[in-house]
């Protein structure tokens, strides 16, 4: 047995490594670690609650405005308000332009790239997959970077920046659309859903999110000559469909009132979601080891001399279980037929979690012009709030990657207590007190190591899409 190291990735935002036990040539165990430690949760504390507003969306420049709802949820739950129609509309379109826009820049620049590895060249579909997606060079990159900038404009118009609005409010948006604006908006999205149904799908968006069973899947991608139809035949070829799979456990907060709530057990169950059962655990985290504790009375206090541990990142549970978080979590909660299906067949893979962005990218752009369509233009987007000089709240929002909560404490009309669970601390986190692993720590297991099988062990870390820097704040 032997132990190599990997890291740090590239195509990352932040730092991460992982060590890897090496037997006959196959992956005995993985160790995930989070490296780098910016204590986000200690700046907040002795603060005026408003101030997380303007704090935590600086957590991260690429899932900013999911830190900013989190923020407002628990600072609307605190103040026992809610934003009128207009404000939770407008908060919904911001946060599905972020998210969308992280799957596909995901897709396009972080994922995709490594499929044109020489390490494939002998693969019949590499000269076209090298084509379009090599760093930099691939044919599909520009215009998707050009598509990205473009769809970005949404953000701008409804929150006036991106990243680190200040928009978002506990009462709203503080920005009302006009009806000059709201055609604008229109008219991005349907620019956006040309690109889509243009380049990525070759199809309609609504064709492509009904497809409702692998078969259906594969057959779509057989003639096809879209973006994603190439990753798909390039995946099938390397049986990407039937690794990486973790704890086949899924949560998910629910998000955009059209996702549902809940845990999906590995018996294919799907419960209704109790947050009092989610707990955070320090034990191999460079942090003082305490009992495993609910986040809304959690502690972030440094060891760094602690023996044993070996990442900055707690180890989230779910009753004491290892849950996996992302669009594959949502769309299986949500009963997508699709997803339910490639679960039932193969578990939670590369694949899987692939193909779940992808459907709700097709998913939500729709809806996206349906909550531009309900607007009602010349009423409140934003309410008035008072915040309390006491209490506790929480505030939770499905960013691109998964579940994201905040809790907090005010006492005396300061921050008492901050802590945050974001989705890479959940899907990278270490082993807890009972030496469970995480789910990628997980998913790496059973792994070629061997010469030429890094791609592969890539393939499997990417296909979560690690947010570090959200990881320990």
């Amino acid at each position: 047995m032997k132990r190599i190291q990997l890291g740090p990735f590239n195509r990352v935002e932040g730092d991460l490594e992982v060590s890897l036990d090496v037997g006959q040539g196959r992956v005995a165990a993985a160790w995930v670690n989070s490296p780098l430690f910016r204590g986000f949760e200690q700046v907040l504390v002795g603060r005026a609650p408003e101030d997380a507003l303007a704090i935590v969306p600086r957590i991260c420049g690429i899932c900013s405005v999911a830190q900013s709802a989190a923020a407002a949820n628990a600072l609307a739950a605190l103040a026992g308000v809610e934003p009128p129609p207009n404000g939770q509309l407008a908060q919904k379109i911001v946060l599905a332009a972020e998210n969308l826009a992280d799957h596909l820049t995901h897709f396009y620049l972080f994922f995709m790239p490594d499929f044109a590895r020489s390490a494939y060249a002998d693969r019949s579909w590499f000269g076209e997959v090298a084509g379009r997606f090599a760093a930099q060079t691939g044919a599909s990159v520009a215009p998707w970077l050009q598509a990205r900038a473009r769809f970005y404009n949404i953000a701008g118009v409804l929150s006036g920046r991106w990243p680190h609005t200040l928009a978002l409010q506990a009462g709203g948006s503080t920005k009302a659309v006009t009806a000059a604006e709201r055609i604008r908006l229109f008219a991005l999205l349907r620019e956006f859903r040309s690109f889509l149904e243009g380049r990525l799908f070759g199809d309609t968006l609504e064709a492509f999110a009904g497809l409702a069973s692998f078969d259906q899947l594969q057959a779509w991608a057989a003639g096809g000559g879209s973006d994603f139809a190439h990753f798909l035949r390039a995946a099938g070829d390397l049986g990407l469909e039937g690794i990486g799979r973790a704890t086949d456990r899924f949560l998910s907060y629910g998000a955009y009132g059209h996702f549902v709530s809940g845990i999906r057990q590995p018996t294919a169950a799907v419960h209704s979601l109790e947050t009092a059962k989610i707990t955070e655990d320090a034990h191999s985290a460079w942090l003082a080891d305490r009992a495993p504790l609910p986040p809304a009375q959690g502690e972030t206090i440094v060891a760094a001399d602690k023996p044993d541990a070996y990442t900055w990142c707690k180890a989230p549970r779910y009753g004491g279980e290892v849950a996996e978080v992302g669009a594959l979590a949502r769309l299986v909660v949500a009963g997508h037929p699709l997803l339910q299906d490639l679960i039932l067949r193969h578990g939670g893979s590369v694949t899987a979690r692939i193909v779940a962005r992808m459907i709700e990218v097709a998913t939500v752009v729709p809806l996206m012009e349906s909550w531009l369509r309900d607007l009602r233009l010349g009423e409140p987007f934003c309410l008035p709030v008072e915040m309390p000089d006491s209490g506790e709240s929480t505030g939770l929002v499905e960013a691109a990657r998964g579940s994201l909560g905040h809790w907090m404490s005010v006492k005396r009309g300061r921050i008492e207590r901050y802590q945050i669970v974001a989705p890479t601390t959940w899907n990278f986190s270490p082993r807890d007190s009972a030496e469970t692993p995480g789910p990628l720590e997980q998913a790496l297991v059973g792994l070629p190591a061997g010469e030429g099988a890094l791609p592969t062990i890539q393939h499997v870390v990417r296909s979560f899409d690690p947010c570090m820097v959200c990881t320990v704040h």
